[in-house]
C-alpha cells in the first residue's frame, strides 16, 4: 500500500503504543533552551532520574540572552537565572552546552541545521512552537511543553496521538520580491489559524522545489500559525548537499548510507492524504497581516477590510482587531507609519536573509526617528555576515547590530518596542498579550527595502497600546510603509503587541 512521508518517519519510530491510545515516537536529536529546560532538569532532580542520552541532547541560550554588543550574564539581568540554571542542569547532565561566549551560539532553530544535528526523515522535538521550522530539511519535528521534555529527556520517546496527514501542492513560480514567507502567510490567509489543526503536513509542488533551504525552512516555520502539530519538505538533492560535511552531519560510509536511505523518503505515488489543499503561488503578491493572528492577511497593495462587508461569524474578531491595531476599515497599509524595524529572529536571519536585506538597504539611510536592529540568528550567521561586510551596510544605513538570539521575537531579553509604536518584523506572530513581535517579511532583503523617507518596506507589523488597550499613535517619530516592489517589507504581518506595563 503505498505511504505517505509521514507514515514512513512514523512507523519507522514507533516503539509501543499505551493504553491510552498514544503512540511512544523514538526522538533522534533534541535541543533544549533555557527558558524551559531548567525546569525540566529540576522534575529530573526531585526523581533522581538522568538524561538518557546526552550525546542526542543539546542545550543553547537563546531566548533570555542579550543582543548587545559586548554583553554578559548582567547585560539582561532578567535573564541571568535563566542561563545559570541551563549552565548548572547541563553540566550535572552532561550535556553539550551552547552557552553565550560560544562560536557556534544561536537560536536553536537555526544552530541545529546549520550543524547538522537535523537530518531528514529523523524525529526532533524542541520545547518551543516552531519546532517544525527545521522540516525545510525533512524532519519531523514536534514542539513540547516541560513535562513532555522531562519525559524524553528520561526516556527518549515522545508519547503522542497519532496526527493526520495534509498535503499543501504549491504550484506556480513565484514573483520578483515574493518569497516563502508570503506563501506561508497566503495559506494561513486561505485556511485560517486553526486550518492545519491535528495535522502533520507535507509541502509539495515546484514553488516548493525551487525555493532554497533557508526558504523551506521559513516555510515550515510558521506551520504552527495554521495550527500544524508538524510540517516539512521531502529532503531533496539541494538538501542533501546543504547537510554535506556540517559537523554533526554522518562521514564517509556512514554518509553514503545515510544519503541511500535518504533517497527513499519521499511519499509514494497513489498515498493518500486525510486532507490536500492547492495554492497557485505564480500570482502571488507580497502578503501583510494588519490585524492581531496571522490569517488576517492582505497583499500589499490590499486595504483594510470593513467589518460590515463579512459575514456575521468573522465580523467581531475584524472589529476587535481594527480596534486593537488603530486601523480604519479602507485604510491602505502602503503608507502607514513605522516606528521600529526588526530583522531576525528563527523565521528570516539566515545568511541569505541578511543579504537580501543588506541589497535593500545598501545606500539607504533609516528614516528619522526610526529604531531599526539587525540581529543575526546565530553567530555563525554573524561572523559570516561580518565577513561580508553586511554588518557595514546596516550600521551605515543606520541599524543597530546585534549578537545571535531571540531578541523580539520572545522578547525575554529587553528587546521589545515602546508603547503606541508599529513595529514591522520578520519574526512570526504575537498575539496581542505577548509583549513584542509581529511576524514580517520573508527575506530581511525585501523586508527591509525602503524608500530614502521610510525606514522599511513590509508590513507585519504589532503595536502595543499605551494606555487601556487605547492606541496613541506617534506621528513624531515614524517612517512610511512604502509599498514599491523595492521599497517595502516584503511579506509582512501587522501584529499588535501587549497592553502597556
Amino acid at each position: 500500500m503505498p505511504q505517505t512521508l509521514f507514515d514512513k518517519i512514523w512507523q519507522a519510530h514507533l516503539v509501543a503504543r499505551r493504553a491510552d491510545g498514544r503512540d511512544l515516537i523514538y526522538i533522534d536529536r533534541h535541543v533544549l533552551h533555557e527558558l524551559h529546560a531548567p525546569h525540566a532538569f529540576e522534575q529530573l532532580e526531585k526523581q533522581h532520574r538522568r538524561v538518557r542520552r546526552p550525546d542526542l541532547t543539546f542545550s543553547m541560550q537563546d531566548h533570555t540572552v542579550a543582543t548587545k554588543p559586548g554583553r554578559d550574564d548582567t547585560t539582561n539581568p532578567s535573564g541571568a537565572a535563566f542561563l545559570k540554571a541551563m549552565r548548572d542542569g547541563s553540566r550535572r547532565n552532561r550535556i553539550r552546552l551552547f552557552d553565550i561566549d560560544d562560536p557556534e551560539q544561536g537560536i536553536s532553530h537555526v544552530v541545529a541545521p546549520e550543524l547538522g544535528m537535523v537530518l531528514p526523515g529523523a524525529t526532533h522535538a524542541v520545547p518551543d512552537s516552531h519546532a517544525s521550522t527545521v522540516g525545510g530539511l525533512g524532519a519531523l519535528a514536534f514542539g513540547c511543553g516541560t513535562s513532555e521534555l522531562a519525559h524524553i529527556l528520561v526516556t527518549q520517546v515522545m508519547a503522542l496521538r497519532r496526527p493526520k496527514s495534509m498535503l499543501i501542492r504549491l504550484e506556480g513560480r513565484l514573483a520578483a520580491h515574493v518569497t516563502a514567507k508570503d506563501v506561508a502567510l497566503r495559506i494561513i490567509a486561505e485556511l485560517g489559524v486553526a486550518g492545519a489543526r491535528g495535522h502533520v503536513v507535507e509541502y509539495a509542488g515546484a514553488a516548493v522545489r525551487a525555493m532554497t533551504i533557508e526558504s523551506r525552512m521559513t516555510l515550515c516555520n510558521l506551520n504552527i500559525e495554521m495550527g500544524g502539530r508538524s510540517g516539512f519538505v521531502a529532503a531533496d538533492d539541494g538538501a542533501f548537499s546543504w547537510i554535506e560535511g556540517r559537523p554533526f552531519a554522518p562521514k564517509g560510509a556512514m554518509w553514503d548510507r545515510a544519503l541511500a536511505h535518504w533517497r527513499t523518503l519521499t511519499s509514494d505515488d497513489g498515498a493518500k492524504f486525510d486532507r490536500e489543499h492547492v495554492l497557485d503561488c505564480s500570482t502571488l503578491e507580497p502578503q501583510i497581516t494588519w490585524g492581531t493572528d496571522p490569517s488576517q492577511v492582505l497583499g500589499i497593495s490590499g486595504r483594510v477590510p470593513d467589518p460590515a462587508a463579512v459575514d456575521q461569524g468573522r465580523r467581531a474578531a475584524i472589529e476587535s482587531a481594527l480596534a486593537y491595531m488603530g486601523l480604519q476599515p479602507g485604510m491602505a497599509l502602503a503608507g502607514l507609519p513605522v516606528h521600529r524595524v526588526f530583522i531576525g529572529s528563527c523565521t528570516n536571519s539566515r545568511l541569505p536573509d541578511l543579504e537580501a536585506a543588506a541589497d535593500v538597504v545598501r545606500g539607504r539611510r533609516v528614516a528619522a526617528g526610526v529604531i531599526a536592529m539587525v540581529v543575526p540568528g546565530s553567530t555563525t550567521v554573524k561572523r559570516a555576515a561580518e565577513a561580508a561586510g553586511l554588518d557595514r551596510v546596516f550600521r551605515e544605513a543606520g541599524f543597530l547590530w546585534g549578537e545571535s538570539g531571540c531578541s523580539m521575537c520572545a522578547g525575554g531579553n529587553g528587546d521589545r518596542g515602546e508603547p503606541g509604536e508599529r513595529c514591522v518584523s520578520t519574526t512570526n506572530r504575537r498575539p496581542p498579550p505577548r509583549p513584542p513581535s509581529p511576524g514580517a517579511s520573508p527575506t530581511c532583503g525585501s523586508s527591509c527595502r525602503g524608500s530614502p523617507d521610510a525606514a522599511v518596506h513590509d508590513p507585519y507589523r504589532h503595536r502595543r497600546p499605551a494606555h487601556q488597550g487605547r492606541h496613541q499613535h506617534r506621528p513624531d517619530r515614524a517612517g512610511a510603509i512604502d509599498a514599491k516592489p523595492q521599497a517595502r517589507l516584503q511579506s509582512a504581518v501587522v501584529h499588535a503587541r501587549a497592553p502597556a506595563r
